[in-house]
């Protein structure tokens, strides 16, 4: 993301995982990880909507974990439609925040896996924010969200999703009561409305 960017390899369940880990220029206030999209796909830690979420994190005091599911990069393994991906998500978190204050973002397939996770972690440990973007509802069965993480939780999705339709989205969220946060005209990836998905992001983070 920047010259500062930290890499590095850690074991994980089917072999080394590629980070990448920015480091805020203020006192950290925890760790935020974010998830990228469908690995067969050309998703990767270096995707621009990633990016975009974890320069807001990082804007906010958060180290934030950018990471390659297995099979991308210089992370071992093949693809496991989203079972390994968790695994893998989940021991990016052993590895980097396994206690502290934690975030949690995602994007589409990435936004898939991250739901899952934060339902298995929100009962032993404090998530401070959930962040889910593009979340690809059509094509996985997204975990719900606990209602007492509602409040801590941004649902993003662009009106135009050509990928993931807007509907299956509300179709996700609306037996929850989970907000959707919709942008008017706005495709799948973002094209030139990356900062208002800043923008949103951290005005989220503050909130």
């Amino acid at each position: 993301m920047n010259s500062q960017t930290q890499h590095l390899l850690i074991d994980g369940p089917a072999g080394p995982l590629e980070l990448a880990i920015d480091l805020p220029v203020t006192a950290e206030c925890g760790v935020a990880v974010v998830a990228h999209p469908h690995p067969l796909f050309g998703g990767s830690l270096s995707n621009k909507v990633v990016q975009t979420l974890a320069r807001a994190f990082v804007q906010e005091g958060w180290r934030t974990v950018r990471f390659n599911f297995r099979g991308v990069g210089k992370s071992a393994g093949e693809h496991d439609a989203g079972r390994g991906e968790l695994d893998d998500l989940l021991a990016v978190i052993a590895s980097q925040a396994a206690t502290g204050p934690l975030c949690l973002a995602g994007f589409s397939f990435g936004a898939f896996v991250t739901s899952h996770a934060v339902a298995r972690l929100h009962e032993e440990r404090h998530i401070s924010k959930v962040v889910l973007v593009g979340t690809a509802a059509s094509r996985f069965q997204v975990a719900p969200i606990s209602p007492e993480l509602h409040d801590r939780t941004l649902v993003i999705h662009g009106e135009s999703d050509d990928t993931v339709p807007l509907s299956a989205v509300l179709d996700w969220a609306r037996p929850q009561h989970l907000p959707v946060t919709v942008v008017p005209g706005v495709a799948h990836f973002f094209h030139g409305q990356l900062p208002l998905l800043k923008h949103l992001t951290l005005r989220h983070l503050r909130a």
